[in-house]
């Protein structure tokens, strides 16, 4: 993923919601959004090369995702895949805080990344170029390649957006508009994460169109207070236009939290 918008019991109905663009070269091969063969339970796209995923739900109200951090400078190449960090987060039964308290144990391993990790208690991010995991109270949070909520125009445009698209629900095309916005960012505003002018504009917008890479699927999770889970992914092509869509809905149970949830 390369934005990801989140809103985290913001509203009074739906405790959790989402937004997010998956940006990817479209020479990577990948399958849509899917219940896994071989994890029944997991609900997301997969990477069809390293066999992660960017993004994730399951059927008890889990949920994954994640973006690189970009740093061109510090790649690696022999390192392994990170779509494996949400894949093995949705395949497991850890609460989020005991999943990354794991991580920075083997984090070095990985090129830089962002987790979020949710289940219905609890929400959680960790980067390996940040000081340690981060339990999330309720707000509106904005993801992209760098740290979570560093005020990048296109995040700040896009958490704004979140917050007036939260108003519409359980209407979902207000989510979807704000991952459509193509706008550039003017060069003033550009940040400097080691690539080039040309391609700092680019992915400046939050909906991003190349010959070779851009946002390949923009999907939205919106979970209500009565464990109705909605997810749906739309796939877009290299010219940017919409290819099809996928929508599952899920009923997932109602979890006893510790206390400081309020889903007890």
């Amino acid at each position: 993923m390369c934005l990801i918008l989140l809103a985290w019991r913001a509203h009074p109905d739906f405790p959790l919601v989402v937004a997010a663009n998956r940006d990817e070269y479209y020479a990577r091969p990948s399958a849509p959004a899917q219940f896994w063969s071989d994890a029944p339970d997991v609900l997301a796209g997969r990477d069809l090369g390293a066999g992660g995923t960017w993004l994730g739900v399951t059927r008890e109200g889990r949920f994954g995702a994640l973006t690189n951090f970009r740093d061109p400078a510090r790649i690696r190449p022999d390192a392994p895949s990170r779509g494996a960090l949400v894949s093995d987060y949705l395949r497991s039964e850890s609460s989020p805080a005991a999943f990354l308290a794991a991580l920075p144990a083997v984090a070095s391993a990985y090129n830089g990344f962002n987790l979020l990790v949710a289940d219905r208690c609890s929400l959680a991010w960790y980067s390996n170029r940040a000081d340690g995991p981060r339990h999330l109270e309720p707000g509106i949070y904005g993801l992209s390649n760098h740290l979570l909520d560093t005020p990048w125009p296109k995040v700040a445009r896009a958490k704004s957006s979140l917050a007036f698209a939260l108003r519409a629900l359980p209407g979902r095309e207000p989510l979807f508009d704000l991952l459509l916005d193509r706008s550039p960012v003017a060069d003033a505003q550009l940040p400097a994460t080691g690539v080039s002018v040309q391609w700092e504009r680019l992915l400046s917008a939050a909906f991003v169109r190349s010959p070779t890479y851009g946002t390949r699927s923009s999907t939205v999770v919106a979970l209500d207070r009565e464990g109705n889970l909605d997810f749906e992914e739309r796939a877009f092509d290299a010219h940017g236009s919409f290819g099809a869509a996928r929508r599952f809905s899920l009923h997932v149970p109602r979890p006893e939290c510790d206390a400081m949830g309020i889903e007890a």
